[in-house]
């Protein structure tokens, strides 16, 4: 599995981009002001964090027990990135209805958009984040012993 600094470079690089990518677009998307979208994207990316780490923690292990490997394959990784949005659907919808003052259906709808944005960007940078920093061969196999 990844250490902890590992972990930690994962979700901020994650959250970081992120929200470069998502802000200006969102602002565009659904027609609120920059401030609105950027303060409730900031106030996401907050949960997501705490979640990512929790998650990919809990995930990591489910997936030592179930398959002695950490590694994923494609259909894991659908899987793992469904189970995330999932997850902080459940968390976030509620503070987008607050903040924005709309409706739960409203913010559910809203949620969904930003959920198939960050699906796709969770499936990506994930896929790359595990080229460009690989779990060692060694400690894979080690782990499976």
């Amino acid at each position: 599995m990844r250490n902890t600094l590992d972990r930690i470079r994962h979700t901020l690089g994650f959250e970081i981009i992120g929200l470069l990518i998502f802000t200006p677009f969102a602002t565009l998307f659904f027609g609120y002001n920059m401030f609105e979208m950027g303060l409730m994207a900031v106030v996401g990316s907050i949960i997501a964090t705490v979640w990512n780490y929790i998650y990919n923690v809990l995930f990591d292990h489910a997936m030592v027990k179930v398959r002695q490997d950490v590694h994923k394959t494609t259909a894991i990784r659908i899987l793992h990135a469904c189970l995330f949005e999932g997850g902080l659907l459940v968390f976030f919808l509620p503070m987008i209805a607050w903040h924005l003052k709309i409706s739960l259906w409203e913010a559910f709808t809203m949620g969904m958009a930003m959920s198939a944005f960050y699906l796709s960007y969770a499936f990506v940078y994930n896929l790359i984040y595990d080229k460009v920093f690989p779990i060692p061969d060694n400690l894979a196999q080690a782990q499976r012993t």
